[in-house]
């Protein structure tokens, strides 16, 4: 057995400031907090990966073979694997169709029908009551 510290995701999670960041890389916990004002990327970049695993986050951007071997300098410990919660693939809610002017399609229609026949319908009836007037 190794005698490097084992850390648990709550132990680790407390460490989530500018005067105290602690990352988990790779299952190794590293303590960034000296290299915060250094990160090209900024320190909100480090800060918004802790308390999680960063392992996703550090590998997205690409880090060079230089920042890599930077890394071993801030090794605190490994992480309890089992502390950190397993990744659940996202799957949205089903939702039924929405239609943004809330008003159903065939009301819609029902009117476009209906609303030129009114038209038509008091343009005759007016034109009855004025032919009847003045008859």
């Amino acid at each position: 057995m190794s005698n490097n510290k084992v850390l648990t995701l709550e132990e680790v999670s407390k460490h989530n400031t500018k005067d105290d960041c602690w990352l988990i890389i790779g299952g190794k916990v590293y303590n960034v907090t000296k290299f915060l004002e250094d990160h090209p990327g900024g320190d909100d970049v480090l800060l918004s990966s802790t308390a999680k695993d960063a392992t996703d986050d550090f590998e997205d951007v690409g880090h060079s073979t230089t920042a890599r071997a930077m890394m071993d300098e801030y090794y605190v410990g490994d992480i309890d694997a089992t502390t950190i919660p397993t990744k659940v693939k996202y799957t949205p809610p089903k939702q039924p169709h929405y239609n943004q002017d809330k008003t159903p399609e065939f009301i819609i229609k029902i009117l476009q029908f209906l609303v030129p026949l009114a038209i038509l319908g008091l343009a005759v009836a007016v034109r009855i009551y004025t032919k009847s007037e003045s008859a």
